[in-house]
């Protein structure tokens, strides 16, 4: 049977992306179906980049009053409106959306608008503005991405009752407002508001810890520094429900399972997201979700059906933009008879709180599950002539190596760039080096990564005791 394309893309994120574009440097006909305006994904429209984006104006506003508080001239600064916060989002957005189209153009990937959904398992109708179109293709793979999940009770309107996909579309920024989720999204924007100084926060998760998959001394730094910020935590609390308070102005009453009550300005709804896989008529494909719209696949990111892939956040865990866009290129080059090597084992994690956090590889509490004998290498920023220089004084740098053979096993960073420091312990890490290398290594002075050479120091000296 001749098919239209070799291989489609459901979904224009960056595992669709990826995934269209390794199938055209292949010398095949690739096309990406999309159901918004523009491309993107999630991750273009609500997700990373907005959010990235929005966290820089923060970083910015914040440094700035910092500033004048060293010079001596503490002031009454007033807070920025919504408008001013989100001024550069869309600009960025709108630049990122032009490299992704002329990419896809150079490539020769056909963008099809319009909702998709199975016909058969080789074809998915596009419908938009009333008209319809069916596209066969040999290989397809679905990288819808997710949706975020809906508060109990009270309906999303974007001012008072918020997901993460509306803090893009604010209007105005509240006084207080209460964070529900402490996973990596509500922590980022949690920490976000915070920052600002003048939004009370409130964090409230049913766990006893957030982000528990991060190294634990990260964690408690992490909270130490927004506490500092008068974040409130509330965890081990479950939400009962959220209703709108009576009166002039509209507030949000949120009631926990405890029986304690939280009224806050607005309330951001930040407890996972679930698969956009409810409109794909699945089953006519021979495919099933769980029961989060999430799809099940094999390590070559392969459905049950065997010419149906899937990759992105629409498969789960670790769901990140990298990760995504690597899963994408993959998926292609198995359904193509491409050769490719396997997703590396060691991927970078950025948490883009204020401060940041980057990791990559074991944490102490797997090591110590796994009875590994470790040494621990710290670094301070205070210690460090750059973070003087940044004005980070509470940055915290570990790296973790295995006792006999001295191998680097974990780094763990919060403070200023950490998701870009980061990557040189991820190829240290990749190439199977360690203690040695970072002791015989010379690093640019003055740089936060000389925190890797005083922390392997620090792990030397731990090792000749």
């Amino acid at each position: 049977m001749a098919f239209d394309f070799d291989l489609l893309a459901i979904g224009s994120g960056p595992a669709g992306q990826r995934a269209a574009v390794q199938a055209a440097k292949l010398g095949k006909r690739a096309a990406i179906i999309e159901q918004q305006a523009g491309i993107g994904g999630v991750c273009l429209e609500s997700g990373t980049i907005p959010s990235k984006t929005f966290r820089e104006a923060v970083i910015s506003v914040t440094s700035a009053v910092e500033a004048l508080g060293r010079q001596g001239l503490v002031r009454a600064v007033p807070l920025p409106t919504a408008a001013q916060l989100l001024s550069r989002v869309d600009d960025v957005v709108r630049r990122e959306m032009d490299v992704l189209v002329h990419q896809l153009r150079r490539n020769g990937v056909d963008v099809l608008g319009g909702r998709a959904s199975f016909v058969d398992d080789h074809t998915v109708r596009v419908e938009s503005a009333g008209a319809s179109r069916d596209v066969t293709a040999g290989n397809i793979v679905i990288a819808v991405g997710t949706l975020p999940a809906a508060p109990p009770g009270v309906a999303v309107d974007g001012t008072t009752v918020l997901t993460s996909d509306d803090i893009g579309k604010l209007t105005r920024i509240p006084r207080s407002l209460t964070v529900v989720g402490a996973g990596v999204v509500g922590i980022e924007y949690a920490s976000m508001f915070a920052a600002l100084g003048a939004t009370e926060v409130t964090l409230v998760d049913r766990r006893e810890r957030p982000l528990e998959f991060l190294d634990a001394e990260i964690v408690d730094e992490l909270m130490h520094q927004m506490r500092k910020r008068n974040v409130t935590f509330r965890c081990g609390e479950a939400v009962a429900h959220i209703e709108r308070t009576n009166g002039a102005s509209s507030r949000i009453a949120i009631a926990l399972e405890s029986g304690k009550r939280i009224v806050s300005d607005a309330v951001l709804f930040s407890v996972g997201r679930t698969g956009a896989t409810a409109g794909l008529g699945l089953d006519r494909a021979g495919l099933a979700a769980d029961a989060r719209g999430r799809l099940a696949v094999d390590a070559q990111f392969r459905t049950t059906v065997p010419h149906i892939f899937a990759a992105g956040d629409v498969i789960g865990y670790p769901s990140l933009a990298a990760t995504s866009s690597e899963q994408g290129r993959l998926a292609a080059c198995c359904a193509l008879g491409a050769p490719a090597r396997p997703m590396a084992a060691h991927f970078p994690i950025g948490i883009y709180a204020i401060p940041e956090i980057g990791m990559v590889g074991a944490t102490e509490q797997q090591l110590t599950t796994q009875k590994v004998p470790y040494e621990v290498g710290v670094a301070r920023y205070r210690e460090i002539a750059r973070g003087q220089i940044v004005g980070d004084e509470s940055g915290l740098f570990k790296m973790l190596f295995h006792r006999d053979d001295r191998r680097l096993l974990g780094v763990h960073i919060i403070g200023t760039g950490a998701t870009e420091l980061l990557h040189i312990g991820q190829a240290v890490l990749g190439l199977g080096a360690g203690l040695d290398y970072f002791l015989d290594t010379v690093f640019n002075y003055p740089t936060l990564a000389e925190c890797y050479k005083v922390a392997a120091l620090n792990a030397a000296n731990k090792l000749r005791a």
